[in-house]
């Protein structure tokens, strides 16, 4: 049991039915007292707020409707467990025949909890709004811009790029901008 260790796996549910899963699935944990193999369920929801009839209205959006996120340590009762609760259809990245599902790359886990202001790491930076930054990952990877704005809650940076000869504000986590020293 030693070399088990927490990872995050992506669960297949009924589109629409996440929160209910959670539910179920949390209710399980605490009856079975599975505390030590499954740890945390995330449904990935963001607070979006739309004007009807010229009112604000909050709303939230599901980002992967007919999924939730579950922290765990893959042994074989808790997989059953997980599996067996009402409203699971399985896992991704299982194959079936009783493989195993692989997790979720932890790089993608922490842009997940980012973007839903639940880091997991505080990332330390050394630039501040003005600052000429470089990107280190992503679809941008190479490009300079200058810092417009920092969000410490959520760990990202807007970055004004050059594209198509217009200045764009563009969301980068602060995990992938290095200053520029001048």
């Amino acid at each position: 049991m030693s070399e088990a260790k927490k990872e995050w796996y992506v669960v297949n549910t009924y589109a629409g039915h996440e929160n209910r899963v959670k539910e179920n699935l949390e209710r399980r944990i605490e009856t079975m007292g599975l505390q030590d193999f499954l740890f945390q369920i995330v449904v990935a929801e963001e607070k979006e707020i739309e004007y009807k009839n010229g009112k604000e209205v909050e709303k939230t959006k599901n980002l992967f409707s007919g999924y939730l996120f579950v922290q765990m340590i893959m042994t074989d009762e808790a997989w059953y467990i997980v599996r067996n609760t009402p409203g699971v259809t399985g896992f991704i990245g299982s194959s079936g025949g009783g493989a195993k599902p692989f997790p979720v790359a932890e790089e993608e886990m922490e842009n997940i909890l980012r973007r839903l202001g639940r880091n997991q790491h505080d990332v330390q930076v050394d630039f501040e709004v003005k600052d000429r930054v470089r990107i280190l990952n992503g679809a941008f990877k190479g490009s300079e811009g200058t810092v417009e704005e920092l969000d410490d809650t959520r760990q990202v940076a807007t970055v004004l790029l050059v594209l198509f000869g217009r200045e764009t504000p563009t969301e980068i986590p602060y995990s992938d901008l290095e200053k520029i020293e001048l």
